[in-house]
């Protein structure tokens, strides 16, 4: 399968008054053409974070300080500000996690669709890119009637629909969804993963899902990266992850989940919090809090070790 997006050692710093948070530290991730890759961790780990940098929209002071970010082997990372314009929207688009404070509340959602469609062509007629907009909009079950409406007008899923819409109106190959469900109840949440899975194979589309969901992760992802402390902990195909976790920090996360069909008393719990990313702890961010930790863990940081179908930093696998 052919590979479309591919992240080197990135490492993303922000420096504030009490240091430098190091948000995103050598990240490494593949990007399949057609795969629904899942990104999972707590919050805090570096997910968004990720997520922004693959089209540098980070907001200051952020910055990239070190790696690659390979698009169809053109580096973003290095790329011009006027080209990085065109490919956002055309190539790569991004649904963010509350469409209310992404929608503009002043304008009707035509003329934020007709906006965004003449953007990156000028030549198009207000008509044609109308059009354009109504037929994205019937394609998500939206009544074309709806352009008219302001974004106050709609409930949670409809402006979720409608931030898909904006994001597949320039037909991208590459969607980038940053906590989509986030604002949506249950029965809207089963609505939309539907939807977003028919939109995969209509549109064909590859999608990288950022959530802390593990649920919506094991529903829709074909392979699953998990992160913590800003590091990928282990990377591998969904049912593998799911099955058989390697990484001590996943099998944490999955025991955490409820689930009514095991005879639990109580709920399982990781000990101690997420680590303090201004000063991270020597070694394996996640020995602190790993009840495997060996000597080795506190002092060097892991290797990315091949196991099985799969990749992960651990010096269990070592």
């Amino acid at each position: 399968m052919k590979t479309i997006l591919e992240i080197k050692n990135l490492h993303v710093h922000f420096p504030i008054n009490i240091g430098t948070v190091r948000a995103v530290q050598g990240v490494d991730l593949e990007l399949r053409q057609g795969e629904v890759m899942g990104l999972v961790g707590e919050s805090g780990c570096g997910k968004s974070t990720l997520g922004f940098s693959i089209l540098r929209l980070l907001r200051p002071p952020g910055e990239i300080v070190e790696g690659e970010i390979l698009y169809h082997g053109r580096d973003l990372v290095r790329m011009e500000e006027k080209e990085l314009l065109s490919l956002r929207g055309n190539n790569i688009s991004m649904i963010f996690q509350d469409p209310l404070t992404s929608l503009n509340p002043l304008f009707r959602i035509d003329e934020q669709f007709i906006e965004t469609i003449k953007t990156h062509d000028p030549q198009i007629s207000k008509q044609e890119a109308f059009k354009k907009a109504a037929q994205v909009l019937e394609s998500l079950g939206i009544s074309p009637e709806r352009l008219l409406e302001y974004p106050h007008q709609m409930s949670g899923g409809m402006r979720q629909r409608i931030m898909i819409g904006m994001a597949l109106v320039l037909d991208p190959d590459l969607l980038i969804a940053d906590e989509p469900t986030t604002s949506l109840d249950v029965i809207v949440e089963a609505q939309f993963l539907d939807l977003l899975n028919e939109l995969r194979r209509q549109y064909d589309l590859t999608i990288l899902l950022i959530t802390h969901n593990l649920g919506i992760v094991a529903q829709l992802a074909d392979r699953v990266t998990v992160m913590y402390g800003g590091t990928i902990a282990e990377t591998g195909k969904a049912e593998s992850i799911f099955g058989n976790p390697l990484h001590p920090y996943t099998q944490g996360l999955l025991a955490s989940i409820p689930n009514i069909k095991l005879d639990q008393p109580e709920l399982h719990t990781m000990e101690g919090s997420p680590p303090d990313l201004v000063a991270p702890p020597p070694g394996c961010v996640f020995h602190p809090r790993c009840p495997r930790a060996m000597d080795i863990c506190k002092k060097e940081r892991p290797k990315a070790f091949g196991k099985d179908d799969r990749i992960v930093r651990c010096w269990l696998y070592g």
